[in-house]
């Protein structure tokens, strides 16, 4: 081999050299790019996930949110923001008050218990009913159950003052009504597997709306405040007529049938 061409060889291997240098530094500028970009956007999505749960977790619960919404009222109510439930035949005199918490295991006992008689007694004339709602056991036990179930029974009562009432019977059932501490109430699908049982609201399209889109939750906390306003009531259930309390003989709830009937027959004469 000549010296020149040896000579062009050499050039032409540091030409080589220098261009595979080049584009390895080329590459390592790409993947540094890369490396840089990825770690942005990464920072970016951090940010943004820990900017979005600051904003969840300031956002107001939907009980919250409940308190400034507009009051819708539910069909079949009457008086100040349709608090007044009362259910029965126009032409009898008296008004049998029913003071009930959703959650509440006495109430459920009562309604398993005495409840027929007293819809017989509404059904035959004697009084009217009217019911008054609570959801003091959320704040005792913590949940939103007693509160749902208020806004359920005010779906089902904008469907028909009988399907309030085969719904609110259905709730407080052996067959659905939870323990006290469990607050499956507040499972907006376990009230309408609930309501399924009820005839008039079995795949009742407006009444499941309802039930999903809280439509009657914040006449469901004016209810629970009527409650907590209501004088001489102390707890669930309770039950009154013309402003009185009506006990059996031991001062408590009437808890039976023949204590219920003894209680309101008084009540009646009063």
């Amino acid at each position: 081999m000549s010296q020149r061409n040896s000579q062009a060889a050499k050039t032409a291997a540091r030409e080589r050299l220098r261009q595979e240098r080049e584009r390895d530094a080329k590459r390592a500028k790409a993947r540094r790019q890369v490396v840089v970009a990825v770690s942005v956007v990464a920072g970016l999505a951090i940010a943004g996930g820990v900017a979005y749960g600051i904003v969840q977790a300031n956002k107001p619960s939907a009980w919250e949110a409940a308190k400034d919404a507009k009051l819708v009222a539910p069909a079949n109510t009457s008086g100040k923001n349709g608090l007044d439930v009362i259910i029965g035949k126009a032409e009898a005199k008296k008004t049998l008050e029913v003071y009930e918490d959703p959650r509440c295991p006495v109430c459920a006992s009562f309604e398993q218990t005495v409840g027929e008689a007293v819809k017989k007694g509404m059904d035959d004339g004697r009084y009217k009913l009217q019911f008054v709602g609570a959801s003091f056991l959320d704040d005792r036990l913590t949940g939103t159950g007693s509160k749902n179930a208020l806004s359920a029974l005010g779906a089902a009562l904008d469907v028909s003052p009988e399907a309030f009432l085969d719904f609110k019977a259905a709730l407080y059932s052996a067959e659905f009504h939870p323990e006290e501490s469990a607050d499956k109430l507040a499972d907006d699908a376990y009230l309408i597997k609930i309501a399924n049982s009820v005839d008039a609201l079995k795949g009742n399209k407006d009444f499941e709306k309802d039930v999903k889109d809280g439509t009657f939750d914040k006449w469901a906390l004016e209810m629970s405040e009527k409650f907590s306003n209501s004088e001489g009531v102390e707890g669930t259930p309770t039950l009154k007529m013309d402003g009185k309390v009506v006990t059996s003989a031991n001062g408590g709830a009437p808890m039976t049938v023949e204590e219920f009937e003894a209680a309101v027959g008084t009540a009646l004469k009063g």
